[in-house]
């Protein structure tokens, strides 16, 4: 799959309403916004946040990794808002142009997701799940888009308990260099059936 949805720095790219979270907006990172930088920098370095591995970066240094990720085709970043307050980090990416395209048999439609839960916002029961379904939305609002690939890091059994709770069907564990992850998968049968939960 190739030109995943993004924009311009700034630009929101997906709106959606859910019932019990509100208004939900997903615009493209912009680490030349010092409120969207210092909030990105703020949530790396939490204790929670060990598996996305920027917990040591300065904000400069920040900024470079995510202007490189802005200068690629092939990965993006946003920022998911909730009723105008930041919640997550999100990353999106196309298996084929990644390191983990090496490590499993890349399928037409498949979409790379990595998604950091920084700020909840008013406490919501179900935060996470309903987090989930309104990015799934984003990404399967493309009609090339068949299915989510995520591969969290192996030590991390929160997040791989999360994604089975989720309907997402483990596949291999993999190694990339850095962590030994746990590939992911949910189509868009798996996204329906989540979404009619």
């Amino acid at each position: 799959m190739e030109q995943l949805t993004t924009g311009a720095p700034g630009e929101t790219v997906h709106r959606t309403t859910d019932r019990v979270l509100g208004d939900l907006e997903l615009r493209v990172l912009d680490v030349d916004e010092p409120a969207d930088l210092d909030v990105v920098h703020d949530w790396v370095r939490r204790p929670w946040a060990r598996f996305w591995g920027l917990g040591g970066h300065s904000r400069e240094e920040l900024a470079e990794v995510y202007r490189f990720v802005d200068s690629l085709e092939t990965h993006h970043a946003f920022l998911l808002r909730r009723d105008g307050e930041p919640v997550a980090l999100v990353q999106t990416y196309e298996p084929a142009h990644d390191p983990v395209g090496e490590c499993y048999e890349v399928r037409e439609g498949d979409v790379g997701l990595h998604f950091f839960l920084g700020g909840r916002g008013a406490p919501t029961a179900g935060l996470t799940t309903r987090v989930a379904i309104a990015l799934g939305g984003f990404v399967f609002a493309d009609p090339r888009a068949r299915r989510v690939v995520v591969e969290p890091d192996l030590a991390n059994g929160r997040a791989v308990a999360l994604l089975e709770r989720l309907g997402f069907a483990l596949g291999p564990v993999i190694d990339l260099g850095h962590k030994h992850a746990r590939l992911a998968f949910l189509d868009r049968a798996g996204y329906e059936a989540l979404r009619a939960r």
